[in-house]
């Protein structure tokens, strides 16, 4: 079994507590081999990292940061549920980002997320992704982050 945990420890990062929910859903669900979580938002100390537009109130090294903390968000929610431990692989990343007209770097954001899981998962963090333009984001976040995982 890899520890999966330690690696995080070894990047000097710690999974904070799951965020509460902002509506009716659960943070992951697990199905046969499956976790999914729900979008993630990038909460550091119960509070947004940044908000607004990517591309005019928030700049993209601040976005892509954003996208990390979502990524650790998630993680937070599958160890929640299953142990970090448990995962196998990571499947899919889906990546939202609030989008100022004109902006087209969402790939970019979105590696934020994408390159902290490789750091923590190594190969098991390769994984298929989308990284979505949108006109709106829940509480006016730059970046959501979804996640599927597949576990032992």
């Amino acid at each position: 079994m890899i520890h999966w945990e330690k690696n995080l420890a070894e990047l000097g990062l710690t999974l904070p507590p799951v965020a509460a929910p902002v509506a009716a859903y659960i943070p992951a669900v697990r199905t046969g081999s499956l976790v999914y979580t729900s979008g993630q938002l990038p909460f550091v100390n119960g509070r947004l990292s940044a908000t607004g537009k990517v591309g005019a109130e928030v700049a993209v090294e601040a976005a892509t940061e954003a996208a990390r903390w979502c990524a650790l968000n998630a993680l937070a929610a599958v160890h929640d549920l299953v142990g970090l431990d448990a995962v196998a692989r990571v499947v899919k990343v889906v990546g939202f980002v609030a989008s100022a007209p004109g902006f087209g770097d969402q790939p970019m954001v979105i590696n934020g997320a994408s390159e902290l899981l490789g750091r923590v998962f190594g190969d098991a963090g390769a994984h298929a992704r989308s990284a979505v333009g949108v006109s709106e984001l829940p509480k006016n976040t730059p970046v959501e982050v979804e996640l599927i995982v597949e576990v032992r």
